[in-house]
């Protein structure tokens, strides 16, 4: 006999579920996309422990038959295609007629279903392969429980993530249906607690506002463009509000929700005079095309399409875009006939005849001089950062007493210029703080202690319910590190303090929000110590960025002093240069 044989159905089930069904989050989308295109008017759908136990999505749309409720979780059973032309013209989300036959295979679910003609109600019990049905009664519409997901595969199980990551991947493909289905009713409920409840909305803006705040929605302008190629219409943030962490980016076509990082550099590209480099604005960008014109069937889960005119589609976004930009009186200067760039003023032919209203007077110090016995520079070349090698222990000697110089001054808030026995030294800020906080992270996160300070009046942050998740999951974390922060109703934090050396104006701690964001969604599970020191190198890189430069020579000296107290003052923990020492020989080569 040969060695191939055909896999029965149960098995080959379980294969492909693995495409469709990745974790809980999966399954709310593909039931809820199933609502959808039923027709329903109303969905609620409830979660108990991050779907690991329950997730139910019930509906009042058109239901099914008896025969329906038994056919449907066939693999392939489909109402949406009959012929393979039909693949060339999908308009609804479903079409495939894998997902229930994916969910099945990993679950047992129980389906309950009544058409309005229909007197009484079909319930199907699946479980271990066996399927079981029943005449009951019911409302109009579909109710789908699917319990104990992964229980016949608990090696997917194991590879869950904890409560609050799987419950964050639920909110966010609960979003992404909810959102362009303004017209619909959504419920999101978990454990018995309403996390979301979007009544239906007079239109697309209002869902914006009801799914994502009035913080994001309150700060976005319209897109549109109609072309022969493409119509595009939406809303795309004030380049003001743009953040580090990414979060509300949304494309859509035909109302699905897609990736796209081809088109979001179009975005992108639209806003590189506007936004510094690693902003991300926040954007919801809806895409009308001929159906024959995109290919949906590329992806098991759909969430990847391919355009037929995509590269005509990049160029008409970035134009829609900056168009749109441009309109909002973002920058004056835009001028959109010279292939995007900006247009800056120049001083006309008579500019020499204007002075100021005060000459500026000069103030020079006869006594301030250079030594005139340089000494070697000691800065070592290279450096470690796990092992912190190659720093120097002779900081001291770089100083030499001297009353008539000045101890410390800083140039444009970058830099600290000071003087050292060979001559000059000039120390990076930005990157000073780098080192200085990455220190007391490793050392909070290691257990030896943090000092934290009190905000005058604690600020309440709203950063959405998915992201919400986050600081409820990592709260011990950002407790060690120093961060008082406890949450303030579903999408709010409430921030009361923060690690010294960092600012509690209101402003800044938003940004700081974002920082976090971007660090805390980082879910890879290292050795312990490597963690330690990846994320102490992420908050401090990230914090420096908001700390504030010396405002007095004495605070300038403290920086000085927290900065050589460190184990390594020379290099940041990514290796970049910190101070620079340049001897008097060096100083007579720029004269």
């Amino acid at each position: 006999m040969g060695r191939l044989k055909v896999l029965p159905a149960s098995i080959s089930n379980m294969i492909a579920a693995g495409e469709v069904v990745q974790r809980p989050g999966s399954v709310v989308k593909e039931l809820m996309e199933n609502a959808v295109d039923a027709g329903a008017e109303n969905i609620d759908v409830v979660i108990t422990d991050s779907g690991r136990t329950l997730i139910q999505v019930i509906d009042d749309g058109c239901g099914m038959s008896p025969s329906d409720a038994v056919l449907c979780w066939e693999r392939h059973a489909t109402s949406k295609i009959a012929t393979a032309a039909d693949l060339e013209r999908i308009m609804t989300y479903g079409f495939r007629g894998e997902a229930l036959a994916s969910i099945a295979a990993v679950s047992e679910v129980t389906l309950r279903t009544r058409r309005e003609e229909d007197q009484t109600a079909t319930r199907v019990v699946i479980s271990g392969g066996e399927l079981k049905t029943s005449s009951v009664s019911g409302p109009k519409g579909s109710s789908f429980a699917v319990r104990n997901l992964f229980y016949n595969t608990p090696a997917r199980r194991k590879f869950l993530k904890s409560d609050n990551v799987e419950f964050k991947h639920i909110v966010e493909e609960f979003t992404r249906v909810a959102l362009p289905r303004p017209e619909i009713s959504f419920t999101l409920s978990h454990n018995g607690r309403e996390v979301l409840v979007l009544r239906k909305a007079k239109s697309l803006k209002y869902r914006i506002l009801d799914v994502v705040g009035r913080h994001v929605a309150g700060d976005i302008i319209d897109l549109s463009a109609e072309t022969s190629v493409v119509r595009i219409s939406g809303f795309a943030g004030r380049p003001e509000s743009a953040r580090k962490a990414l979060g509300n980016q949304y494309f859509f076509v035909g109302g699905r929700y897609f990736r796209s990082p081809y088109l979001h550099k179009a975005v992108m590209k639209a806003y590189e005079e506007f936004v510094p480099d690693g902003l991300t604005p926040s954007y919801f960008i809806f895409l009308e095309v001929d159906p024959t014109a995109v290919d949906v069937n590329i992806h098991p889960t759909k969430t990847e399409i391919k355009f037929e005119d995509d590269n005509v589609i990049f160029q008409i976004l970035y134009a829609c875009v900056r168009e749109a930009l441009g309109k909002g009186s973002f920058n004056a200067k835009i001028d959109f006939e010279t292939e995007g760039t900006v247009k800056y003023p120049s001083f006309g032919t008579n500019f020499s005849e204007y002075k100021p209203v005060t000459e500026p007077s000069v103030r020079l110090d006869p006594t301030f001089n250079f030594p005139d016995s340089p000494q070697p520079d000691a800065v070592s070349p290279s450096y470690s950062p796990d092992r912190h090698s190659g720093h120097r222990e002779d900081y001291g000697v770089l100083f030499e007493n001297d009353p008539h110089v000045p101890d410390s001054f800083t140039v444009q808030g970058r830099y600290i210029v000071t003087r050292s026995a060979s001559g000059l030294m000039i120390v990076n800020i930005r990157r000073a703080w780098e080192r200085i906080i990455y220190e007391q992270s490793l050392a909070s996160l290691s257990g030896t202690g943090h000092v934290s300070q009190t905000a005058l009046f604690p600020v309440q942050i709203q950063v959405g319910v998915a992201q919400r998740t986050l600081f409820d999951e990592n709260s011990e974390l950002l407790r060690s590190l120093g961060f008082d922060i406890a949450p303030a109703g579903e999408d709010s934090i409430l921030v009361s303090g923060v690690p010294e050396g960092y600012s509690c104006e209101p402003g800044k701690l938003e940004q700081l929000a974002g920082d976090l964001l971007l660090i805390l969604s980082d879910n890879s599970r290292e050795l312990e110590e490597v963690m330690r020191q990846k994320t102490a190198a992420k908050f401090a890189m990230l914090a420096s960025a908001n700390c504030e430069a010396p405002a007095t020579p004495g605070a300038a000296a403290r920086l000085l002093d927290t900065l050589f107290a460190s184990d390594n003052a020379e290099f940041t923990p990514n290796g970049k240069r910190i101070i620079l020492v340049m001897g008097a020989d060096e100083l007579d080569k720029r004269f």
